[in-house]
């Protein structure tokens, strides 16, 4: 076989921020995949910007109305007390998603490619990850998809050395249904209604579009969101963020190993010669840590962003109806945070092993208890806060300067929910300035200027007026910010970042969202002064498309 070469494409005229669909430059730009353990002719060029974008294969067939769903439900309906559901609605876009009102698991599994665009927005190449569509893939061949609704998922980043790119996805084919509540082969829910499995995996990807793929048994019944390459300073370890769990309680000793923080270690081998083993979590948080009742176990480590600075690994946490909506860090001292609040220890190392388990009381005490929320961070229970959080992303411009993007409340509850998130205060991406004497951190200001949040826009050839399944309108409008990356020059902070929605639709996850940026004085703190700094629009998700993770292009050396 051969693998499949792209040439660069590179737009003449370069002014200002793109609004360009990835739609209307198709005909012109190639999506390359790549032959699993072969160099892709893509080229990721430092400097440039890699955005994670999904595609979703629109067929009729995919989906078949009154199809019992999930798909296995007929063998699991007894066991997880979940009755089957009949399909509202067959495959095409974007009424498929209606199908997740009756099917509160519903997805269905799609591509993946890496776009490599100007920080100015034009796209330069696209490199598609290998998928059962390509000829060249089979059945036992390397692949990883996505699930196209679920919106926390495929987030970019940088290993620690800055070579390699990382994200997650499942190994299974596109257009698999519900793969997003699935469960792992190791670890088996008898209670998830999904009765299905499927691997999760995380990939990396060199600055030559080199692909490598090791599979886990962690996040069994949800979904891998992130991962960082730790391959620095004798370590060889991948840091993970997700959740697992979508049967009842108590669940089993594998989903409480597999949820929230992993840590994995790589494999180079093709993924029909792996064998995962059970998952290692790499830290853990319980609301018990800040004298709170005890959550239900396992349901604490809902995270979802994930970052390293200065060897310190955060997180964050922002759905679901326990633990608290949250900054985190894992604390590899024992010694940060004794009530469950802190900051890291100064000179505190990166971990370098998973985390102690006690099986025999992992059901009544869960996991060991090694992360922390960052100080000045809301410690409030999610079940009970009143001002929402919504925490996603996480840029350090210094050790004294944080940007936190906040997705907002998604809220689509009735026919308000442009205005409601209009006036969302802290949607968007939050600035956080250390106080030193005081050793917390405190929210400067929130950017939401240009932003938009709560006007709605259109999508070529997505559907206006209403949606019949909901009664509230199709248009998308943005909620918020999720996954983010920055730069620092010349004492202005560049932040690049991905859009939430909120929409009529069934699943707001399949709204095609955008890439944004703003621009930010690195010494402000004046709220003032930052309601004049504007978010421009780099790229726009065209219809059956989804924009998911950022990041800047690995290194060449």
């Amino acid at each position: 076989m051969q693998s499949i070469f792209s040439k660069n494409f590179w737009h003449p005229f370069v002014t200002g921020f793109a609004t360009l669909s990835l739609g209307a430059l198709a005909v012109s730009v190639p999506a390359v995949a790549q032959e699993p353990g072969l160099d892709a002719g893509v080229f990721f060029f430092p400097g440039n910007l890699v955005v994670t974008r999904s595609l979703y294969d629109n067929k009729a067939d995919n989906v078949k109305v009154g199809a019992l769903l999930a798909p296995n439900c007929a063998n699991t309906a007894t066991s997880s007390g979940v009755p089957c559901v009949a399909a509202t609605n067959n495959g095409k876009y974007p009424e498929v998603f209606n199908n997740v009102l009756v099917d509160a698991s519903f997805g269905i599994t799609s591509k993946i490619f890496l776009d490599q665009i100007t920080p100015s927005g034009f796209l330069l190449d696209s490199l598609e990850v290998p998928n059962s569509s390509l000829p060249f893939v089979g059945s036992e061949s390397n692949q990883l998809v996505t699930s196209f609704s679920s919106k926390s998922e495929i987030a970019l980043n940088l290993s620690t050395d800055g070579k390699f790119l990382t994200f997650m996805g499942y190994v299974a084919p596109i257009n698999t249904i519900d793969a997003s509540n699935s469960n792992t082969p190791g670890v088996i829910d008898p209670t998830n209604p999904v009765g299905v499995n499927f691997y999760r995996a995380v990939a990396t990807v060199n600055h030559a579009g080199k692909f490598t793929f090791t599979e886990t048994n962690a996040y069994s019944g949800n979904n891998g969101r992130a991962a960082i390459l730790n391959n620095t300073g004798g370590v060889n370890a991948f840091y993970t963020a997700g959740n697992a769990g979508n049967g009842n309680n108590p669940q089993p000793n594998g989903v409480v190993l597999g949820a929230g923080a992993q840590f994995i270690e790589p494999s180079t081998a093709p993924e029909s010669f792996q064998t995962p083993v059970a998952p290692t979590p790499l830290a853990s948080f319980s609301v018990t840590e800040l004298g709170d009742k005890a959550d239900k176990i396992g349901k604490d480590d809902n995270f979802r962003g994930l970052t390293i600075f200065n060897n310190v690994v955060y997180y964050t946490k922002g759905s679901g109806s326990n633990g608290v909506d949250t900054v985190y860090f894992v604390d590899t001292t024992g010694t940060a945070c004794p009530k469950g609040v802190g900051v890291p220890a100064v000179g505190a190392p990166l971990p370098i092993s998973p985390l102690s388990v006690n099986l025999s009381t992992l059901q009544t005490a869960g996991l060991s208890n090694n992360m922390c929320i960052l100080a000045g961070f809301p410690t409030v229970l999610a079940k009970t806060a009143t001002a929402p959080a919504a925490p996603f992303g996480l840029f350090f411009a210094n050790a004294d300067t944080l940007y936190v993007a906040d997705e907002g409340d998604d809220f689509s509850s009735d026919t308000t929910l442009y205005t409601h998130a209009a006036a969302q205060t802290t949607a968007g991406i939050q600035k956080w300035i250390f106080n030193s004497t005081t050793q917390t951190w405190n929210l400067a200001y929130t950017l939401q200027n240009g932003l938009d949040l709560g006007v709605p826009y259109t999508v070529n050839g997505y559907p206006t007026g209403t949606n019949s399944a909901t009664n509230l309108p199709w248009s998308p409008a943005t909620d918020g910010v999720r996954n983010i990356t920055g730069t620092v020059e010349g004492g202005k902070v560049t932040i690049y970042g991905i859009t939430s929605t909120v929409s009529g639709g069934g699943d707001q996850g399949a709204d095609p969202n955008r890439l944004v940026a703003v621009t930010d004085t690195l010494t402000n703190t004046d709220a003032t002064k930052a309601a004049k700094e504007k978010f421009t629009i780099v790229r726009k998700a065209d219809f059956a498309e989804v924009l998911r993770g950022v990041s800047f292009a690995p290194n060449t050396k």
